[in-house]
């Protein structure tokens, strides 16, 4: 019997259907309704995070570390789980800092990111032990008034701002002017500052862009940074401990989108992991990955509560919304919106029709689904919407008309 479809651009490979119902970490969406009877619901699956990260780690070279960037989602549990799989956290908050060191992972794998660190967030991670990649000359003299009040020496990175960025990315963080990092072009006199102040310097923090699809792109990316990285090494006469290059690796939300090949991302990191090998012959290759881990092991789950006819539109009206999952509704907007996969949880493969899923907020922006073709669906059933494992409950505006906060389950 041919298996019923999810969505063509929904991970059909990650979730199981069963007379109808879609199934999350062996247990069906009624089930897991049942045992939670408040939904909305962030259902996140384990089994399909650790295949994401099997599937870097048969792609990517043996050599290289994979660090999971917390900001992705930063639930415990998640945290808790990934930890033993990867090499390393990168976080961009205290708070996701004090996640990371309750994951009991070693403070010497973890680093912190973010241009606008407090003085208590900096002194935490100095106390922690932890690796602070260095976002402005201001930071590095704040950083070492710490160390002259402390008494400890700081291990730190520098974050740059690279003169190329990650083409076709869903977020640019590199090139022109940035909020990010050092300029590339004044990067090698802040480096030998670090040193003349005896911190301990680790290397370097070069992430030049997020949600990229594109292998070539990608390649173009790492290909740049190992290049920037050597000239900076040439220029300031130091040793990279580290070299933390970035993801950006995507993955698919909408139609037409295709899930990222890694086969040619892995055989260009070969490459140049033997180009430099003299060079680097000491240096850690970290790759920071987020979106990619976490991503499609994610479902946000609503219940229908009510169902109309408006002038021949069909409206499916759920208890769950913009509130929620802001990315899923088009982020307050979009000239031209597009649908996340969606489809009714315990109909999966049943007759459909076109109808829209709509929240219970008062403002005509409270979209999860336009005009899409959808199992038909009644008062009680449950919607499914994937690709919500990132950047859902913590990226959305949770107060929003004061609505109840959805629960996170991890199985």
């Amino acid at each position: 019997m041919k298996k019923p479809a999810l969505q063509h651009y929904a991970p059909a490979d990650l979730f199981e259907i069963k007379d109808h119902c879609l199934y999350i970490g062996g247990q069906s969406i009624v089930d897991i309704a049942h045992d939670n009877p408040d939904t909305p619901l962030y259902v996140y699956d384990s089994n399909a995070i650790k295949h994401k990260i099997d599937l870097l780690k048969q792609h990517l070279p043996a050599s290289v570390e994979i660090h999971y960037a917390i900001k992705a989602n930063p639930m415990p549990a998640v945290v808790n789980f990934i930890r033993p799989l990867v090499a390393g956290l990168d976080v961009a908050s205290g708070k996701e800092l004090e996640v990371a060191l309750q994951s009991k992972m070693d403070p010497n794998e973890i680093s912190f990111a973010g241009p606008g660190k407090s003085i208590h967030e900096l002194i935490l991670a100095v106390k922690s032990g932890i690796t602070i990649n260095l976002e402005s000359e201001t930071e590095l003299d704040r950083v070492t008034d710490i160390a002259e009040q402390t008494g400890i020496t700081p291990c730190v990175a520098l974050r740059i701002n690279p003169d190329f960025e990650l083409k076709t990315s869903g977020m640019k963080m590199s090139g022109g002017p940035k909020q990010f990092g050092v300029d590339a072009e004044v990067a090698a006199t802040l480096i030998k500052k670090i040193i003349e102040l005896n911190l301990n310097y680790q290397g370097l923090h070069i992430f030049s862009g997020s949600q990229n699809l594109k292998p070539e792109a990608i390649i173009e990316a790492q290909t740049k940074t190992f290049a920037l990285a050597l000239q900076l090494v040439e220029q300031t006469k130091t040793e990279l401990k580290r070299l933390n290059i970035g993801g950006g690796f995507g993955i698919p939300y909408f139609p037409g989108e295709q899930a990222l090949d890694l086969t040619t991302i892995g055989a260009n990191l070969n490459s140049l992991i033997e180009q430099y090998s003299q060079s680097f012959a000491n240096t850690a290759i970290i790759t920071e990955l987020g979106r990619y881990i976490v991503g499609e092991a994610g479902v946000y789950i609503s219940q229908i509560i009510d169902k109309k006819i408006s002038r021949g539109s069909t409206f499916l009206i759920v208890n769950g919304g913009l509130h929620h999952h802001l990315a899923a509704s088009g982020n307050f907007g979009q000239v031209l919106r597009k649908n996340y996969p969606v489809t009714i949880a315990n109909k999966i493969g049943m007759p459909t029709e076109k109808a829209s899923v709509v929240g219970p907020l008062c403002t005509p922006l409270d979209v999860l689904a336009q005009d899409m073709e959808l199992p038909q669906a009644e008062i009680g059933d449950y919607v499914a919407v994937f690709q919500s494992g990132a950047y859902g409950y913590t990226a959305s505006p949770l107060n929003f008309l004061s609505h109840p906060y959805p629960k996170e389950i991890f199985v």
